[in-house]
């Protein structure tokens, strides 16, 4: 069955007779949850169910941003505690595999809950390289500020989820260590130049390239694109990520209804597709902007189509694995990162 170009969120725990109807019309290509929308294991895994039987599409893939410290939609009493991305970075500095063993170990582990819901998707890893006097948007959640250190980090993240059966979401491709704004509010301007951003932010995602699926950063680089973000310039997308990194995955915008960008919901939704991204994304669950993001967004076809069909292709089997030992293992590189840390 044809989907749509976008990916949506929904109200709250179950769906609404509104809600239901929308997706059955509109058949999004997949589905973004949130703490507004988890209550209990059973309930979400219910909710799982219930947007792909209103989809149609019994595989339609269900996103989540579980990444760890600030950014855990599931969390206690139900699901664990995950570490922010910088504990890795601390490990790593100490003992290179340590810190990307208990970088595949925390992935590996939140595969296993998220697999336990029926979740196939994690927007996980991150490869953004902060600098000094960035916004604190990315902060902890940062593996490192070297490229190289980053992307071997997430290429570890990567694999811990990927081996436990979830796709993993390559973000805030082409960077966001360097933006001196929250997105969620306002547009962030970078003026760095290229040979400089090429040598850093770009370096940390060139090695991640050959990943399924990447979201957009809603940054302006001005030395590429004085005018439009990432997510809104068709240069970035040819020139930095799809011709400088290389990424040839499905590309998904950042959340569409966030402040850095302008105009209507349906002119940003325009934009996303016009400049090269293959998916919008619409997090919010506000019915009114869903149906604006639909009646803009057309079916996937043409080459968006393969990327899509090759990112969920890639999925693999799970691989076995002990998670009682993998939790304690975790838990005591994480005692030994914060006496590092100390």
């Amino acid at each position: 069955m044809s989907t749509r170009a976008f990916i949506t969120g929904v109200s709250g725990t179950g769906l609404t007779a509104v809600e239901r109807d929308f997706i059955r019309a509109q058949r999004p290509w997949g589905f973004i949850l949130f703490r507004r929308n988890v209550e209990s294991p059973a309930q979400v895994k219910s909710l799982v169910g219930e947007l792909r039987n209103a989809a149609g599409a019994p595989d339609a893939p269900v996103l989540i941003d579980q990444e760890g410290g600030r950014v855990q939609r599931l969390g206690p009493p139900h699901w664990p505690v995950y570490p922010p991305g910088a504990v890795f970075g601390t490990l790593y500095d100490a003992d290179s595999a340590l810190g990307l063993r208990a970088a595949w170990l925390s992935a590996r582990l939140i595969a296993a809950d998220l697999a336990d819901l029926g979740i196939t998707v994690d927007c996980l890893p991150l490869a953004d390289v902060p600098v000094a006097g960035a916004d604190a948007v990315i902060g902890n959640r940062a593996y490192g500020t070297e490229p190289a250190k980053v992307a071997a980090i997430a290429r570890a993240v990567t694999e811990g989820l990927e081996q436990g059966s979830v796709l993993p979401v390559l973000k805030h491709i082409p960077g966001h260590g360097r933006a001196t704004a929250d997105t969620h509010f306002r547009l962030p301007m970078v003026d760095t130049s290229k040979g400089e951003l090429i040598r850093t932010d770009f370096a940390a995602f060139k090695p991640l390239a050959d990943l399924p699926m990447a979201m957009t950063a809603h940054v302006v680089f001005s030395a590429f694109d004085p005018a439009q973000p990432a997510t809104t310039s068709a240069t970035m997308i040819e020139q930095v990520i799809r011709g400088v990194i290389g990424f040839q995955g499905l590309l998904m915008s950042d959340d569409v209804s966030m402040n850095a960008l302008a105009g209507t919901i349906a002119e940003r939704t325009r934009a996303i597709l016009a400049a090269g991204c293959d998916v919008v994304l619409h997090c919010n669950g506000n019915i009114d902007e869903m149906r604006e993001v639909a009646g803009q967004t057309p079916e996937l076809s043409g080459k968006a189509l393969e990327r899509a069909n090759r990112a969920l292709a890639a999925r693999q089997p799970p691989r076995p694995f002990d998670r009682t030992a993998a939790r304690i293992e975790l838990d005591a590189l994480i005692a030994r990162a914060d006496t590092a840390s100390a």
